[in-house]
């Protein structure tokens, strides 16, 4: 059973990870110049899971804004909205899949304790 806490434990805080990287992408989506961040599993022993975040450096687009110095070409965000969204939506999904794992074997040691009584 502790195994099966672990491993959905480490699953929540990596999920947590991925969806806090959403979260932060799609709020600096209209932000100039602004780099998404991609989060990574990485696979840990004897099990789990961890998160790795790495930035993105692919350059967003560019277009011509209208500035105090007149016409300047201005970089916009790299992130995509149709990615990040779904992206999310499944992240979420993922986490709440693990926290019924937890719930589960939170249920399956209350009755091997009760059957033990």
């Amino acid at each position: 059973m502790i195994s099966a806490y672990q491993s959905a434990l480490s699953a929540l805080q990596a999920f947590g990870t991925k969806i806090q990287s959403n979260s932060n992408n799609i709020a600096n989506a209209n932000t100039n110049g602004f780099k998404k961040t991609r989060v990574t599993m990485a696979e840990v022993l004897p099990q789990g899971v961890k998160a790795e975040v790495d930035k993105v450096t692919t350059p967003g687009d560019s277009v011509f804004q209208e500035t105090t110095k007149g016409l300047d070409q201005v970089e916009l965000s790299n992130v995509d909205l149709g990615s990040e969204i779904p992206d999310m939506s499944l992240n979420s999904q993922f986490y709440k899949a693990n926290l019924k794992t937890i719930e589960t074997a939170n249920e399956m040691t209350g009755t091997l304790l009760n059957l033990k009584s």
